[in-house]
């Protein structure tokens, strides 16, 4: 089988195939608290699924729920045809890798990698097998007579991995499982996980707060705020296409102007927004009829930026560039507006810092295309 990211179809576009795991109007009450609010959700055989949101948003809710952990107050949640809403932790085909963890200090690697199998009193030659075809998986056999604390911290989290695997979970949830990496390895480790996920062809359901991680790994992202799911969809759908403001704030940086749509020409909407003197045009992305109270989004690195001044017939402003954030691959270059309006560029580094063309206090031009903007009603 192969895994969601490399089918040609995406399973989630195409009719006939069934969810491996469906969420049927659940929630989950904590007293008067509602920590999931009547979620239904979908995932597919394969995925590397994220659940992505700030803390207390209830996607840890949502993962202990299909673990077992919590019983949803009401609704129904189905892992491969089957209604597991009710059925223990040991019974459900799922296994968990938290996010410290969890390795037994008084046992080498070979032993924590183990464990699971032996408690399930299998054969001593398949435990074995296992354990080597796991640590080889995780490129820790080097590793296998070690104690967990003579390890790093990315070692610890692969033989975490291996363990979670050995008994050949039909899910893998993960819970903040870069979490407590330093940036370099967190970033070497994301491509390692999703290797590892495609060679073993399990559905991973990952918890997570980082939108770079979630961004980088999963085949689709669930992004939740107060109990509900907001907007599920591929990376690119969810940056490029976010279907409202909060999506569109909480994914990467914006820019967004306010306004007034006040014409509809045959290939884009016109909108009339006070923080620009420039009209607004934008290609069609969602149903805004003249007159409608809109606001348009852009994305800092769709923005142009020039210190040549043009007038152009839209979509451009002039303004002062107040600050600068050197990135290292880009700069963030701060202008501000007439209107006062701070506008974000996020420009390539093509140069060196000497040879910059544009600088503090320059008065530049912004501009961009019709297509590098949307509007959200919402």
């Amino acid at each position: 089988m192969k895994s969601a990211r490399e089918k040609n179809v995406d399973p989630w576009l195409n009719p006939t195939e069934k969810p491996f795991i469906q969420f049927q109007s659940v929630s989950k009450e904590f007293g008067s608290v509602s920590a999931v609010r009547n979620v239904s959700l979908d995932i597919y055989k394969g995925e590397f699924f994220s659940l992505l949101g700030e803390s207390g948003c209830g996607k840890t809710t949502m993962l202990r729920l299909l673990a077992g952990f919590e019983k949803p107050s009401s609704g129904h949640i189905y892992i491969d045809d089957i209604d597991v809403t009710k059925t223990e932790p040991y019974d459900l085909p799922v296994n968990i890798m938290f996010q410290f963890y969890a390795l037994f200090p008084h046992m080498s690697v070979r032993d924590n990698v183990a464990f699971g199998l032996r408690q399930a009193r299998l054969g001593r030659k398949f435990i074995k097998e296992r354990v080597e075809e796991m640590l080889d998986l995780v490129n820790m056999s080097d590793f296998a007579d070690r104690r967990p604390y003579q390890l790093s911290g990315g070692q610890r989290q692969r033989v975490a991995l291996a363990r979670a695997l050995a008994r050949q979970p039909k899910v893998l949830l993960l819970d903040e499982p870069l979490a407590a990496l330093d940036k370099n390895l967190r970033e070497k480790t994301q491509f390692e996980l999703v290797n590892i996920q495609e060679k073993v062809e399990t559905t991973f359901i990952m918890v997570t707060h980082d939108q770079e991680e979630a961004m980088t790994m999963s085949t689709r992202i669930g992004i939740m705020d107060k109990g509900k799911i907001k907007q599920v969809g591929t990376p690119g759908e969810v940056y490029e296409y976010p279907n409202s403001l909060f999506v569109a704030k909480f994914i990467g940086i914006v820019n967004i102007f306010d306004g007034i749509v006040t014409s509809e020409e045959q290939e884009y909407v016109v909108v009339k927004s006070p923080h620009i003197e420039t009209d607004l045009a934008v290609a069609y992305s969602s149903a805004a009829p003249v007159g409608a109270h809109v606001s348009v989004v852009i994305r800092p690195e769709k923005i142009l930026i020039s210190t040549e001044i043009k007038n152009l017939p839209n979509n451009f402003a002039i303004g002062i560039v107040k600050d600068i954030a050197y990135l290292g691959d880009v700069s963030l270059y701060y202008v501000q507006l007439r209107s006062g309006k701070i506008v974000i560029a996020t420009q390539p580094n093509l140069f060196r810092l000497a040879e910059r063309p544009v600088t503090w206090d320059d008065k530049v031009v912004l501009y961009w295309q019709t297509e590098n903007s949307i509007i959200l009603t919402i």
